[in-house]
């Protein structure tokens, strides 16, 4: 029986791409702070869902997940989700402070662990979902979108090094649009926003299908890459924001 842990499992993506990998018949290690949220996930399968309560910024994150993979009986593919974005205009400390803690320093913290596992073990895959804000910086958000390219960056130099040293290990970088979930619950409407559960079917395709990289959805494929086209001194120029609802 394949085997995946999943940290950030408690509400939005995570919560239903583990709903699929359950469905398709995994052994499933779900992860997050709010531990009663994955209640009803371990309900759906009691005798295959493994549930751990891990917050991703405390330093005791790494045995905690290491004690979640020990419970499910091993990895063989380790789904990182958990993170946090939101707009700052105003360029509040806090805000920029938080989204770095977790989206850097505890979205590091996690996946090295998963790495070294695997180097370890016989290998295995890693996927992540960033964002596609990585592709270029939103003053709307300017943590948000640093941490997001940080974090793309991070699986491109990993990859190269699994592959330098002949490790078994592959990648999946997950980069969706505006995604229907608690991180984007505010009082402002996004452009082109999807629903979560059509999200998550395509994300566990890509996956599974071991794609290095995924952009959800087409639309937002072909807005990328028209984004990458756009010189440095046009995009500073742009007036991009979101409205009130």
């Amino acid at each position: 029986m394949k085997r995946i842990v999943i940290v950030g499992a408690t509400s939005g993506i995570g919560m239903e791409v583990a709903r699929l990998y359950i469905a398709a018949g995994w052994r499933v290690g779900v992860a997050g702070r709010r531990v009663e949220r994955l209640e009803p996930l371990r309900e759906l399968a009691p005798d295959r869902v493994v549930i751990a309560r891990i917050d991703i910024t405390t330093d005791d994150a790494p045995e905690a997940l290491m004690a979640l993979v020990d419970a499910v009986g091993g990895m063989d593919t380790y789904f990182h989700v958990s993170g946090i974005g939101k707009q700052n205009i105003t360029l509040d400390p806090s805000v920029e402070m938080r989204t770095m803690e977790t989206n850097v320093s505890g979205f590091t913290r996690m996946v090295m662990v998963a790495y070294n596992y695997f180097a370890e073990h016989t290998g295995g895959h890693i996927a992540v979902v960033s964002s596609i804000a990585g592709t270029q910086g939103l003053g709307v958000a300017p943590a948000y979108s640093a941490t997001k390219r940080f974090q793309n960056t991070y699986i491109d130099a990993l990859a190269q090094q699994a592959h330098i040293r002949k490790l078994n290990i592959m990648f999946t970088d997950i980069r969706p649009g505006f995604v229907a979930t608690d991180l984007l619950d505010g009082d402002n409407h996004y452009p082109m926003m999807m629903s979560v559960e059509p999200v998550a079917r395509k994300i566990f395709r890509a996956v599974e299908h071991r794609r290095r990289r995924a952009v959800i959805d087409w639309k937002y494929g072909i807005l990328v890459f028209f984004w990458r086209l756009i010189p440095a001194y046009i995009w500073q120029r742009l007036p991009i924001k979101t409205r009130k609802k």
